[in-house]
């Protein structure tokens, strides 16, 4: 079922067809999992709110306005819109609880970032440094950029999703882009960020 647009999937699920929502949470569900740990820090918290709004979805999928249906990068737009913004209000709510959890595994992750001496940064190992980067740096900031830099959402889309203006979220996305290099300049020699994650992706 790659082949299939979300519309599509999302019919065939209205059908009955389970086969198209495992399709659906096959398509959708890494970028989720990734928005909830820059909201709430690694760990099950995040895979709770993943599966709550992967619940939602199966209980009341959203209907896309008809100007989208049968253009499948419009669909998938706007279906993941629907789903980071119900994602990002479920972390909402989970947050307050979270506070004191995040800041143990920042406090732990930071010692490991500091301990060992790395001189050179092997590709896997970079990709878990820019995490710990990110896990370091403000929340509104780690989501904007997880947003756009793994999940290649546009300003526009972000702005949708964290119910921002557009300017703001390239204001946050320009602050976290130095954050997130002031972290890993350390690693890095002096290369920034832009040497392990560009920031046109």
């Amino acid at each position: 079922m790659d082949e299939l647009s979300d519309g599509q999937l999302l019919a065939a699920w209205g059908r009955g067809d389970a086969g198209a929502f495992t399709a659906l949470v096959t398509r959708h569900e890494r970028a989720l999992l990734r928005h909830a740990r820059a909201l709430l820090g690694e760990g099950k918290s995040g895979e709770d709110v993943v599966q709550e709004v992967l619940l939602r979805l199966a209980k009341k999928p959203p209907e896309l306005p008809a100007d989208v249906l049968g253009d499948a990068r419009a669909e998938n737009a706007v279906l993941a819109s629907w789903l980071h913004q119900v994602l990002r209000n479920l972390c909402m709510d989970t947050q307050r609880g979270e506070r004191r959890r995040r800041r143990r595994e920042a406090e732990v992750s930071s010692s490991e970032a500091t301990s060992g001496g790395v001189d050179t940064v092997e590709a896997a190992d970079t990709r878990a440094a820019v995490e710990r980067g990110l896990a370091r740096i403000a929340v509104d900031q780690r989501e904007v950029l997880v947003l756009r830099l793994f999940e290649d959402r546009s300003y526009a889309e972000i702005a949708q999703i964290t119910g921002r203006k557009v300017g703001t979220v390239g204001w946050l996305i320009s602050v976290g882009m130095k954050a997130l290099a002031a972290e890993l300049a350390p690693l890095l020699g002096g290369e920034g960020v832009a040497a392990v994650v560009p920031a046109g992706q």
